[in-house]
Protein backbone atom coordinates (compact mmCIF):
# COMPACT_ATOMS: atom_id res chain seq x y z
CA UNK A 1 0.00 0.00 0.00
CA UNK A 2 3.05 2.31 0.63
CA UNK A 3 3.33 2.67 -3.31
CA UNK A 4 -0.23 3.69 -3.76
CA UNK A 5 0.54 6.79 -0.87
CA UNK A 6 0.12 9.54 -4.12
CA UNK A 7 -1.87 7.69 -6.71
CA UNK A 8 -4.92 9.23 -6.36
CA UNK A 9 -2.59 12.47 -7.63
CA UNK A 10 -1.94 10.86 -10.33
CA UNK A 11 -4.71 9.95 -11.56
CA UNK A 12 -6.25 12.99 -10.69
CA UNK A 13 -4.20 14.49 -13.21
CA UNK A 14 -5.26 12.16 -15.88
CA UNK A 15 -2.66 10.27 -16.85
CA UNK A 16 -5.24 7.50 -18.10
CA UNK A 17 -8.51 8.58 -17.99
CA UNK A 18 -10.77 9.71 -21.65
CA UNK A 19 -13.58 10.04 -23.10
CA UNK A 20 -15.48 6.72 -23.51
CA UNK A 21 -15.18 5.42 -27.22
CA UNK A 22 -17.60 2.02 -28.31
CA UNK A 23 -15.64 -1.08 -27.02
CA UNK A 24 -14.82 -3.24 -29.33
CA UNK A 25 -13.81 -6.31 -27.27
CA UNK A 26 -11.05 -8.46 -29.28
CA UNK A 27 -11.26 -12.07 -29.98
CA UNK A 28 -9.58 -14.71 -27.52
CA UNK A 29 -5.78 -14.18 -27.30
CA UNK A 30 -3.05 -15.81 -25.59
CA UNK A 31 -1.25 -13.97 -22.93
CA UNK A 32 2.63 -13.33 -24.35
CA UNK A 33 4.24 -15.68 -21.83
CA UNK A 34 2.35 -18.93 -23.48
CA UNK A 35 1.94 -17.89 -27.32
CA UNK A 36 4.30 -19.69 -29.55
CA UNK A 37 5.99 -16.36 -31.03
CA UNK A 38 9.98 -15.78 -30.27
CA UNK A 39 10.45 -12.94 -27.71
CA UNK A 40 13.33 -11.41 -29.62
CA UNK A 41 14.54 -9.94 -26.56
CA UNK A 42 14.52 -5.77 -25.05
CA UNK A 43 17.78 -4.91 -26.60
CA UNK A 44 15.50 -5.17 -30.08
CA UNK A 45 13.42 -2.42 -29.22
CA UNK A 46 15.93 0.11 -27.41
CA UNK A 47 17.49 1.60 -30.68
CA UNK A 48 17.72 5.29 -30.92
CA UNK A 49 15.77 5.30 -33.89
CA UNK A 50 12.94 3.02 -32.35
CA UNK A 51 12.13 2.82 -28.68
CA UNK A 52 15.76 4.32 -27.43
CA UNK A 53 15.73 7.76 -28.02
CA UNK A 54 16.94 9.91 -24.71
CA UNK A 55 13.74 12.13 -25.22
CA UNK A 56 10.24 11.81 -26.68
CA UNK A 57 10.44 13.19 -30.56
CA UNK A 58 8.38 15.88 -31.91
CA UNK A 59 5.87 15.01 -34.53
CA UNK A 60 6.38 10.79 -33.59
CA UNK A 61 3.13 9.01 -33.58
CA UNK A 62 5.00 7.37 -30.72
CA UNK A 63 7.20 9.12 -27.83
CA UNK A 64 10.47 6.87 -29.02
CA UNK A 65 11.78 6.82 -25.34
CA UNK A 66 9.72 4.34 -24.11
CA UNK A 67 12.60 1.93 -23.52
CA UNK A 68 14.48 4.56 -21.26
CA UNK A 69 11.25 5.04 -19.24
CA UNK A 70 11.20 1.29 -18.86
CA UNK A 71 14.52 1.22 -17.90
CA UNK A 72 14.85 4.16 -15.39
CA UNK A 73 11.43 4.29 -13.98
CA UNK A 74 9.63 1.34 -14.17
CA UNK A 75 9.84 -1.60 -11.35
CA UNK A 76 9.03 -3.97 -13.86
CA UNK A 77 12.56 -3.58 -15.17
CA UNK A 78 14.00 -4.54 -11.27
CA UNK A 79 11.77 -7.25 -10.79
CA UNK A 80 14.19 -9.99 -11.95
CA UNK A 81 16.89 -8.14 -9.42
CA UNK A 82 14.49 -8.96 -6.53
CA UNK A 83 15.54 -12.67 -6.67
CA UNK A 84 18.85 -11.74 -6.16
CA UNK A 85 18.22 -9.90 -2.79
CA UNK A 86 18.26 -11.55 1.03
CA UNK A 87 14.86 -11.72 1.08
CA UNK A 88 14.16 -13.33 -1.93
CA UNK A 89 16.92 -15.86 -1.03
CA UNK A 90 15.73 -16.40 2.34
CA UNK A 91 12.46 -17.02 1.16
CA UNK A 92 13.48 -20.05 -1.85
CA UNK A 93 16.09 -21.29 1.28
CA UNK A 94 12.42 -21.66 2.70
CA UNK A 95 10.74 -23.10 0.25
CA UNK A 96 13.50 -25.61 -0.95
CA UNK A 97 13.38 -24.50 -4.85
CA UNK A 98 17.22 -24.04 -5.06
CA UNK A 99 17.95 -20.39 -6.22
CA UNK A 100 15.44 -17.86 -6.51
CA UNK A 101 16.51 -16.39 -9.84
CA UNK A 102 16.59 -19.47 -11.31
CA UNK A 103 13.29 -20.92 -10.26
CA UNK A 104 10.33 -21.04 -12.51
CA UNK A 105 8.11 -20.39 -9.60
CA UNK A 106 9.58 -16.90 -9.39
CA UNK A 107 10.99 -16.45 -12.93
CA UNK A 108 7.44 -16.79 -14.32
CA UNK A 109 6.41 -13.76 -12.83
CA UNK A 110 9.47 -11.49 -12.60
CA UNK A 111 10.67 -12.02 -15.99
CA UNK A 112 9.79 -13.24 -19.01
CA UNK A 113 10.16 -16.40 -18.44
CA UNK A 114 8.95 -17.69 -22.02
CA UNK A 115 10.30 -21.60 -23.30
CA UNK A 116 13.88 -21.87 -24.04
CA UNK A 117 12.24 -21.95 -27.39
CA UNK A 118 11.41 -19.36 -27.70
CA UNK A 119 13.79 -17.24 -26.67
CA UNK A 120 15.92 -15.24 -29.23
CA UNK A 121 19.46 -14.47 -30.04
CA UNK A 122 19.62 -11.84 -27.95
CA UNK A 123 17.09 -12.78 -25.36
CA UNK A 124 18.26 -12.15 -21.83
CA UNK A 125 16.04 -13.60 -18.69
CA UNK A 126 17.59 -11.12 -16.58
CA UNK A 127 16.35 -8.29 -18.36
CA UNK A 128 13.13 -8.87 -15.88
CA UNK A 129 9.67 -8.05 -17.11
CA UNK A 130 10.24 -6.03 -20.65
CA UNK A 131 9.12 -5.68 -23.73
CA UNK A 132 7.69 -9.03 -25.17
CA UNK A 133 6.42 -9.82 -21.70
CA UNK A 134 3.47 -7.11 -21.91
CA UNK A 135 3.17 -6.72 -25.62
CA UNK A 136 4.48 -10.33 -26.80
CA UNK A 137 6.81 -12.42 -28.33
CA UNK A 138 8.06 -10.12 -31.56
CA UNK A 139 8.69 -12.53 -33.94
CA UNK A 140 6.20 -12.09 -36.25
CA UNK A 141 4.84 -8.13 -35.67
CA UNK A 142 8.15 -6.16 -35.22
CA UNK A 143 9.58 -6.74 -38.94
CA UNK A 144 5.54 -4.98 -39.84
CA UNK A 145 5.97 -2.74 -36.57
CA UNK A 146 9.62 -0.84 -38.20
CA UNK A 147 8.12 -0.73 -41.54
CA UNK A 148 5.92 1.74 -40.93
CA UNK A 149 3.13 0.97 -43.24
CA UNK A 150 1.03 -1.73 -41.22
CA UNK A 151 -1.51 -0.52 -39.10
CA UNK A 152 -2.11 -1.30 -35.67
CA UNK A 153 -4.46 -3.62 -36.44
CA UNK A 154 -2.05 -5.38 -38.63
CA UNK A 155 0.24 -5.96 -35.79
CA UNK A 156 -2.45 -7.14 -33.28
CA UNK A 157 -2.85 -9.69 -36.52
CA UNK A 158 0.71 -10.76 -36.15
CA UNK A 159 0.53 -11.27 -32.54
CA UNK A 160 0.87 -7.77 -30.99
CA UNK A 161 -1.08 -7.91 -27.52
CA UNK A 162 -3.43 -5.35 -27.27
CA UNK A 163 -2.62 -3.99 -24.45
CA UNK A 164 -4.65 -0.69 -24.66
CA UNK A 165 -8.41 -2.87 -24.50
CA UNK A 166 -8.87 -3.13 -20.54
CA UNK A 167 -10.26 -6.75 -20.24
CA UNK A 168 -7.15 -7.63 -22.07
CA UNK A 169 -5.01 -5.83 -20.29
CA UNK A 170 -6.63 -7.04 -16.72
CA UNK A 171 -6.25 -10.69 -17.87
CA UNK A 172 -2.52 -9.72 -18.76
CA UNK A 173 -1.80 -8.05 -15.40
CA UNK A 174 -3.89 -9.86 -13.11
CA UNK A 175 -1.81 -13.13 -14.36
CA UNK A 176 1.03 -12.17 -12.60
CA UNK A 177 -0.03 -9.52 -9.81
CA UNK A 178 -3.03 -12.38 -8.41
CA UNK A 179 -2.64 -15.45 -11.11
CA UNK A 180 -3.86 -17.64 -13.27
CA UNK A 181 -4.54 -21.06 -13.99
CA UNK A 182 -0.47 -21.89 -14.45
CA UNK A 183 0.89 -20.18 -11.35
CA UNK A 184 -0.37 -18.41 -8.48
CA UNK A 185 1.72 -16.76 -5.60
CA UNK A 186 -0.14 -19.26 -3.05
CA UNK A 187 -0.74 -19.28 0.54
CA UNK A 188 2.46 -21.37 1.24
CA UNK A 189 4.66 -18.66 -0.87
CA UNK A 190 3.56 -16.16 1.66
CA UNK A 191 4.23 -17.75 4.16
CA UNK A 192 7.83 -18.30 3.43
CA UNK A 193 7.84 -14.51 3.23
CA UNK A 194 6.53 -13.11 -0.14
CA UNK A 195 4.95 -9.65 0.23
CA UNK A 196 1.17 -8.80 0.40
CA UNK A 197 -0.24 -8.88 -3.54
CA UNK A 198 -3.02 -5.65 -3.82
CA UNK A 199 -3.85 -4.98 -7.59
CA UNK A 200 -6.69 -2.36 -9.21
CA UNK A 201 -6.78 -2.46 -13.04
CA UNK A 202 -7.09 1.64 -13.47
CA UNK A 203 -5.25 2.45 -10.46
CA UNK A 204 -2.47 0.58 -11.43
CA UNK A 205 -2.62 1.84 -15.19
CA UNK A 206 -2.62 5.23 -13.76
CA UNK A 207 0.67 4.98 -11.58
CA UNK A 208 2.93 3.17 -14.18
CA UNK A 209 5.23 5.22 -15.58
CA UNK A 210 3.92 6.12 -19.10
CA UNK A 211 5.44 5.08 -21.86
CA UNK A 212 2.86 6.67 -24.17
CA UNK A 213 0.46 9.32 -25.02
CA UNK A 214 -3.09 9.09 -25.87
CA UNK A 215 -3.42 12.15 -28.34
CA UNK A 216 -5.48 12.46 -31.53
CA UNK A 217 -3.74 9.85 -33.57
CA UNK A 218 -3.75 7.07 -30.54
CA UNK A 219 -7.86 8.04 -30.54
CA UNK A 220 -7.72 7.22 -34.21
CA UNK A 221 -5.67 3.72 -33.58
CA UNK A 222 -6.44 2.22 -30.68
CA UNK A 223 -9.30 1.60 -28.28
CA UNK A 224 -9.74 4.24 -24.98
CA UNK A 225 -12.00 3.45 -22.24
CA UNK A 226 -12.60 5.95 -19.49
CA UNK A 227 -10.96 5.19 -15.87
CA UNK A 228 -14.43 4.27 -14.48
CA UNK A 229 -15.39 1.77 -17.31
CA UNK A 230 -11.71 0.42 -16.90
CA UNK A 231 -12.05 0.39 -12.67
CA UNK A 232 -15.56 -1.82 -13.24
CA UNK A 233 -13.85 -4.13 -15.51
CA UNK A 234 -10.94 -4.85 -13.30
CA UNK A 235 -13.00 -5.43 -10.57
CA UNK A 236 -15.01 -7.86 -12.90
CA UNK A 237 -12.30 -9.98 -13.87
CA UNK A 238 -10.27 -9.92 -10.81
CA UNK A 239 -12.86 -11.61 -8.94
CA UNK A 240 -13.39 -14.13 -11.98
CA UNK A 241 -9.94 -14.89 -11.61
CA UNK A 242 -10.33 -15.66 -7.68
CA UNK A 243 -13.34 -18.00 -7.88
CA UNK A 244 -12.00 -19.97 -10.66
CA UNK A 245 -8.58 -20.15 -8.93
CA UNK A 246 -11.02 -21.61 -5.56
CA UNK A 247 -12.74 -24.03 -7.84
CA UNK A 248 -9.76 -25.24 -9.13
CA UNK A 249 -7.16 -25.13 -5.68
CA UNK A 250 -10.10 -25.41 -3.30
CA UNK A 251 -10.24 -29.30 -2.19
CA UNK A 252 -6.77 -30.16 -2.92
CA UNK A 253 -3.56 -29.90 -0.78
CA UNK A 254 -4.87 -30.74 2.28
CA UNK A 255 -7.86 -30.53 4.56
CA UNK A 256 -7.42 -26.39 4.43
CA UNK A 257 -8.55 -24.68 1.15
CA UNK A 258 -6.13 -22.59 -0.65
CA UNK A 259 -5.94 -19.53 2.03
CA UNK A 260 -4.58 -17.47 -0.04
CA UNK A 261 -8.08 -16.99 -1.57
CA UNK A 262 -9.07 -15.75 1.63
CA UNK A 263 -8.92 -12.62 4.16
CA UNK A 264 -5.64 -12.81 5.90
CA UNK A 265 -6.52 -10.09 9.03
CA UNK A 266 -9.39 -13.16 9.80
CA UNK A 267 -6.46 -15.02 11.19
CA UNK A 268 -3.66 -12.56 11.36
CA UNK A 269 -4.34 -10.18 13.53
CA UNK A 270 -3.29 -9.36 17.22
CA UNK A 271 -4.67 -11.20 19.98
CA UNK A 272 -3.68 -8.85 22.40
CA UNK A 273 -6.54 -6.47 21.18
CA UNK A 274 -9.99 -6.70 20.96
CA UNK A 275 -10.84 -4.99 17.10
CA UNK A 276 -13.29 -7.25 15.70
CA UNK A 277 -16.94 -5.87 15.20
CA UNK A 278 -20.05 -7.45 12.65
CA UNK A 279 -20.24 -7.07 9.02
CA UNK A 280 -23.65 -7.11 8.01
CA UNK A 281 -22.81 -8.53 4.41
CA UNK A 282 -21.27 -11.59 5.57
CA UNK A 283 -23.95 -12.61 8.36
CA UNK A 284 -20.59 -14.25 9.58
CA UNK A 285 -19.54 -13.82 13.97
CA UNK A 286 -16.03 -13.81 14.98
CA UNK A 287 -13.97 -16.49 14.64
CA UNK A 288 -14.27 -17.68 10.86
CA UNK A 289 -11.74 -17.46 8.01
CA UNK A 290 -13.05 -15.75 5.17
CA UNK A 291 -13.52 -14.83 1.52
CA UNK A 292 -11.81 -11.88 0.11
CA UNK A 293 -14.66 -10.16 -1.03
CA UNK A 294 -13.22 -7.09 -1.66
CA UNK A 295 -14.07 -7.23 -5.25
CA UNK A 296 -17.77 -8.51 -4.54
CA UNK A 297 -18.20 -5.30 -2.77
CA UNK A 298 -17.19 -2.93 -5.20
CA UNK A 299 -19.42 -4.97 -7.97
CA UNK A 300 -22.41 -4.77 -5.45
CA UNK A 301 -21.78 -0.65 -5.58
CA UNK A 302 -21.46 -0.69 -8.79
CA UNK A 303 -24.68 -2.82 -9.54
CA UNK A 304 -26.56 -1.06 -7.37
CA UNK A 305 -26.35 2.49 -9.59
CA UNK A 306 -26.52 0.97 -12.50
CA UNK A 307 -29.13 -1.93 -12.03
CA UNK A 308 -30.09 -1.85 -8.55
CA UNK A 309 -32.20 -4.86 -8.74
CA UNK A 310 -29.03 -6.77 -9.79
CA UNK A 311 -27.18 -5.58 -7.08
CA UNK A 312 -29.33 -6.79 -4.32
CA UNK A 313 -28.73 -10.11 -5.85
CA UNK A 314 -25.53 -10.15 -5.72
CA UNK A 315 -25.70 -8.72 -2.22
CA UNK A 316 -27.74 -11.66 -1.15
CA UNK A 317 -25.37 -13.83 -2.92
CA UNK A 318 -22.37 -12.93 -1.36
CA UNK A 319 -24.14 -13.65 2.32
CA UNK A 320 -24.90 -17.31 1.24
CA UNK A 321 -21.74 -17.46 0.46
CA UNK A 322 -19.92 -16.34 3.49
CA UNK A 323 -22.89 -18.32 5.36
CA UNK A 324 -21.70 -21.54 3.77
CA UNK A 325 -18.39 -21.26 4.57
CA UNK A 326 -19.26 -22.59 8.12
CA UNK A 327 -22.07 -25.23 6.87
CA UNK A 328 -21.66 -26.94 4.29
CA UNK A 329 -18.79 -26.80 1.94
CA UNK A 330 -20.54 -28.22 -0.83
CA UNK A 331 -22.68 -25.72 -1.01
CA UNK A 332 -20.04 -22.86 -0.93
CA UNK A 333 -18.80 -24.03 -3.85
CA UNK A 334 -21.96 -24.24 -5.61
CA UNK A 335 -22.40 -20.76 -4.95
CA UNK A 336 -18.80 -19.82 -5.88
CA UNK A 337 -19.45 -21.34 -9.16
CA UNK A 338 -22.32 -19.26 -9.47
CA UNK A 339 -20.73 -16.01 -8.53
CA UNK A 340 -17.73 -16.92 -11.03
CA UNK A 341 -20.12 -17.20 -13.63
CA UNK A 342 -21.64 -13.63 -12.90
CA UNK A 343 -18.45 -12.10 -12.78
CA UNK A 344 -17.83 -13.43 -16.14
CA UNK A 345 -20.59 -12.10 -17.62
CA UNK A 346 -20.07 -8.34 -15.62
CA UNK A 347 -17.00 -8.39 -17.67
CA UNK A 348 -18.82 -8.31 -20.82
CA UNK A 349 -21.52 -6.04 -19.41
CA UNK A 350 -19.01 -3.74 -18.58
CA UNK A 351 -17.49 -3.64 -21.64
CA UNK A 352 -20.58 -2.89 -23.70
CA UNK A 353 -21.87 -0.07 -20.89
CA UNK A 354 -21.75 3.13 -21.64
CA UNK A 355 -20.78 5.06 -18.11
CA UNK A 356 -22.71 8.74 -18.53
CA UNK A 357 -22.94 11.51 -16.07
CA UNK A 358 -25.66 10.09 -14.15
CA UNK A 359 -23.82 6.88 -13.40
CA UNK A 360 -20.62 8.25 -12.26
CA UNK A 361 -22.55 10.83 -9.99
CA UNK A 362 -24.90 7.92 -9.02
CA UNK A 363 -21.59 5.64 -8.34
CA UNK A 364 -19.68 8.42 -6.39
CA UNK A 365 -22.50 9.45 -4.01
CA UNK A 366 -23.39 5.57 -3.36
CA UNK A 367 -19.06 4.37 -2.93
CA UNK A 368 -18.80 7.49 -0.51
CA UNK A 369 -21.88 6.46 1.77
CA UNK A 370 -21.15 2.94 1.58
CA UNK A 371 -17.54 3.02 2.44
CA UNK A 372 -18.30 4.88 5.71
CA UNK A 373 -20.26 1.66 7.10
CA UNK A 374 -19.04 -1.29 8.82
CA UNK A 375 -18.53 -3.42 5.85
CA UNK A 376 -15.65 -1.97 4.80
CA UNK A 377 -14.29 -2.26 8.60
CA UNK A 378 -11.89 -4.74 6.86
CA UNK A 379 -8.73 -3.82 5.45
CA UNK A 380 -9.14 -5.50 1.86
CA UNK A 381 -12.77 -3.47 1.34
CA UNK A 382 -11.11 -0.24 2.37
CA UNK A 383 -7.99 -0.37 0.05
CA UNK A 384 -10.38 -1.09 -2.90
CA UNK A 385 -12.61 0.98 -2.08
CA UNK A 386 -10.66 4.36 -1.71
CA UNK A 387 -8.73 3.04 -5.14
CA UNK A 388 -12.24 3.31 -6.04
CA UNK A 389 -13.49 6.59 -4.88
CA UNK A 390 -10.70 7.53 -6.57
CA UNK A 391 -10.74 6.29 -9.72
CA UNK A 392 -14.43 7.52 -10.37
CA UNK A 393 -13.72 11.05 -8.73
CA UNK A 394 -11.29 11.14 -11.58
CA UNK A 395 -13.89 10.34 -14.06
CA UNK A 396 -16.13 12.57 -12.60
CA UNK A 397 -13.17 15.38 -13.01
CA UNK A 398 -12.86 14.26 -16.84
CA UNK A 399 -16.64 14.91 -17.40
CA UNK A 400 -17.22 18.26 -15.96
CA UNK A 401 -18.73 17.15 -13.21
CA UNK A 402 -16.43 18.10 -10.16
CA UNK A 403 -13.27 19.25 -9.99
CA UNK A 404 -10.51 18.04 -7.67
CA UNK A 405 -10.21 20.93 -4.47
CA UNK A 406 -7.54 20.80 -1.87
CA UNK A 407 -10.09 19.62 0.65
CA UNK A 408 -10.97 16.41 -1.52
CA UNK A 409 -6.80 15.64 -2.37
CA UNK A 410 -6.07 16.14 1.60
CA UNK A 411 -8.93 13.77 2.46
CA UNK A 412 -7.29 11.01 -0.31
CA UNK A 413 -3.86 11.57 1.13
CA UNK A 414 -5.04 10.86 4.50
CA UNK A 415 -7.29 8.01 4.02
CA UNK A 416 -3.87 6.17 2.15
CA UNK A 417 -1.79 7.25 4.62
CA UNK A 418 -4.20 4.98 7.49
CA UNK A 419 -4.02 2.34 4.81
CA UNK A 420 -0.08 2.44 4.55
CA UNK A 421 0.75 -0.20 7.68
CA UNK A 422 -0.45 -3.41 6.75
CA UNK A 423 -0.64 -4.57 10.41
CA UNK A 424 -1.41 -1.70 11.92
CA UNK A 425 -3.70 0.21 9.58
CA UNK A 426 -5.94 2.88 11.50
CA UNK A 427 -9.52 2.38 10.59
CA UNK A 428 -10.85 5.36 12.70
CA UNK A 429 -8.70 7.66 10.39
CA UNK A 430 -9.41 6.04 7.53
CA UNK A 431 -12.99 6.27 8.17
CA UNK A 432 -12.80 10.33 9.07
CA UNK A 433 -10.53 11.00 5.75
CA UNK A 434 -13.39 9.55 3.63
CA UNK A 435 -16.08 11.03 6.10
CA UNK A 436 -14.63 14.82 4.74
CA UNK A 437 -15.31 13.45 0.99
CA UNK A 438 -17.88 15.94 0.07
CA UNK A 439 -19.22 15.31 -3.94
CA UNK A 440 -22.00 17.84 -4.46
Amino acid sequence: MLRMKWCHLLIAAGIFTATLLPMKLIADTILPQYGDDVHLGVTSCAGSTCHGATSPWKGSTVLQNEYITWDRYDPHSKAYNVLLNDVSKQMAKNLGIGKAHEAKMCLDCHADNVAEKNRGRVFQISDGVGCEACHGGGERWLGLHVSGVASHQDNLDAGLYPTEDPVKRAELCLSCHFGDDKKIVTHRIMGAGHPRLDFELDTFTATQPAHYEIDKDYYERKIVSNGMQTWAIGQALALEKRFEALLKMGETGGIFPELVLFDCQACHHSLMTQKWQPRPGTGLGPGVVRFDDSNLLMLQIILESIDAARGKALQRKTIELHKATTTNSKEFYRVAQSLRDEAKELVLVFSDYKFGKKDVENLLRKLIKRTKEAEFFDYVGAEQAIMGITSVLAAADKMGLKKSTKQIQSSLDTAYQALENYDAWDYAKFKSAVEKINFN
